[in-house]
């Protein structure tokens, strides 16, 4: 499945859409798309999972990547619409206690 990451942009959040599959063959796509849209907004990162279907451990591992790039401006990633099955890897590896995640 092709990975895409589309954006937008509030007073609040940049806000970013991952769609598809965020799995080995995607996670550089996918750090160099964020990080270069971070660089020309930098403000709080919302990411939207809502078209997110498939996230594995190369994927968590690049956000975390890029949750330590905007912390170093003092900046956060929030996470929201995240399905079940990817919400139980973030719990599972506890990383539902390192970013803020709505429901």
């Amino acid at each position: 499945m092709d990975f895409k990451l589309e954006k937008e942009l509030t007073d609040e959040f940049l806000i970013l859409y991952p769609k598809g599959e965020l799995d080995v063959y995607n996670t550089k796509k996918f750090k160099e798309k964020s990080l270069k849209f971070y660089e020309k907004e930098p403000k709080d990162i919302l990411y939207d999972f809502s078209e997110l279907k498939y996230l594995d451990s190369t994927g968590l591992g690049s956000l975390i990547y890029v949750l330590k790039e905007v912390e170093k401006n003092n900046h956060k990633i929030v996470i929201e619409n995240i399905n079940n099955s990817i919400l139980k890897l973030f719990k599972i590896t506890k990383l539902d206690e390192m970013f803020e995640i709505r429901r």
